[in-house]
């Protein structure tokens, strides 16, 4: 029996790194702590205990977690420090040897951190719990709201494809999903809260259901159903898994937004069988020209990686014809970086460090002029925009249902709701979007 008694009057403060996935957990986890007693502060608040959900998805993202924990360290010597996610799953022996660091939990126990932390005092190292998650079935259920707008609403984990140059099930384990009927009380839990948007978050979102009788289509036609959220977003689906029934499904849908975040990763054949992705590049294209002519106005982000094994000066010309020729919106751009236990090290032919990072510039100016191009075919239209609540400079920032970001001067009513604007500017030297309210 926990006694929550030794957490009044303490202060915690978090710090997420990586995916919205991880924040939908790391805001579950700050529920739990806030329910027992803790006061939450903000990262840059004195605070009893510090904790860090990490990311693991490249080695500059381990590096600059380790950057900021040490930073926290120095800055708070004599608090507690927590350090969960996956870098702590993959590598739980090196994050405990970071100085002042004083309790490891990995990717399942962190949702039980009460029970780890109720004699929250500094030792002289720290406490690992970080289990083997391989073949872990069992689904912990998250969604994020309090901090934005927007809920991110955890509907799947882990994942079954082991492409070779990925840790992902390594750090999350295989492919696990909760039933629709709970995701659904999830989803309504979150419009109690006052969410107008809800992203559907995961490591593999369109496995959802793998297993049983329910699927990922089932599970966004019920959402529909929900009462009070006025948008859905997809956050991420894999090619293959992204049938024409969800298309149409969206592109006749009220509330599920001409939103589109497609994992492509190379523009290569060759490279794509390397990776041992599960589709080529024509099932690629089948896809964004299905999207296109049902739905012409959506937004098409797709995720690419440059200077993976393999990837010779032809294969990644390949990758950028073929990216230049899509009809899509922008480009998350990876450097890869070689991860321990995965099977694109055996792979022969390494990319140079320049090299990559060249590729990576080439893409990443690909992806600006594609953003630009979608963006400033809009200016002059009107369109409705979800304010989220923070000032930037006196400024507040929406998205159109098309995920254009837009701007206009700031004013507290406008948070957390939706109103109709007009798209006036695109700045020369950045892409915001000015808008002027109806």
């Amino acid at each position: 029996m926990i006694d929550n008694s030794v957490f009044e009057n303490k202060k915690v403060a978090f710090h997420t790194f990586g995916c919205k996935l991880n924040f939908s957990e790391t805001s579950t986890v700050a529920r739990t702590m806030v329910e027992a007693g803790f006061a939450k502060v903000d990262i840059s608040e004195p605070a009893d205990v510090y904790l860090f959900n990490t990311c693991s998805v490249t080695e500059l993202a381990d590096k600059k977690c380790k950057q900021v924990i040490r930073k926290a360290i120095k800055q708070n010597p004599n608090a507690f420090i927590v350090v969960t996610g996956c870098f702590a799953q993959l590598k739980p022996e090196d994050v405990s040897k970071i100085e002042g660091v004083d309790l490891v939990l990995g990717s399942n126990e962190k949702f039980d951190i009460l029970q780890y932390i109720e004699d929250f005092k500094k030792g002289s190292g720290a406490e690992v719990h970080a289990g083997k998650i391989g073949k872990n079935k069992e689904f912990k259920p998250s969604y994020s709201f309090g901090d934005r707008t927007r809920c991110f609403l955890k509907v799947q984990d882990g994942c079954d494809y082991f492409c070779s140059y990925c840790t992902i099930p390594f750090a999350r384990g295989r492919s696990r999903s909760d039933t629709i009927a709970n995701t659904i009380e999830q989803a309504k839990k979150a419009a109690e809260g006052g969410a107008k948007e809800i992203i559907l978050t995961g490591v593999n979102i369109g496995d959802f259901g793998k297993g049983t009788d329910e699927n990922f289509f089932q599970l966004i036609q019920h959402l529909e159903k929900v009462e009070g959220i006025k948008r859905f977003r997809i956050s991420s689906i894999e090619p293959n898994l992204l049938t024409d029934e969800i298309i149409a499904f969206v592109a006749a849908s009220k509330k599920f937004m001409p939103h589109f975040h497609i994992p492509l990763q190379s523009g290569s054949d060759k490279v794509l069988k390397l990776m041992k992705r599960k589709y080529d590049t024509q099932l690629f294209r089948t896809k964004i020209e299905r999207i296109k002519e049902l739905i012409p106005h959506a937004f098409i982000g797709v995720d690419v990686i440059v200077g993976v094994r393999g990837e010779s000066e032809e294969e990644f010309s390949a990758t950028h014809q073929f990216l230049a020729d899509l009809d899509v919106s922008q480009l998350h751009v990876f450097t890869y970086s070689e991860r321990p236990n995965t099977q694109a090290l055996k792979i022969d032919e390494v990319v140079p460090i320049p090299v990559r990072k060249e590729r990576s510039k080439i893409l990443h100016e690909l992806s600006e002029k594609k953003t630009r191009h979608f963006y400033k075919a809009y200016i002059g239209e009107e369109m409705p925009v979800l304010f989220e609540g923070a000032e930037h400079g006196g400024l507040i920032n929406g998205f159109t249902p098309n995920y254009i970001k837009v701007e206009v001067p700031y004013d507290f009513e406008l948070s957390n709701s939706i109103k109709d604007v007009k798209l006036k500017h695109l700045s020369l030297d950045t892409l915001n979007m000015t808008g002027q309210l109806i």
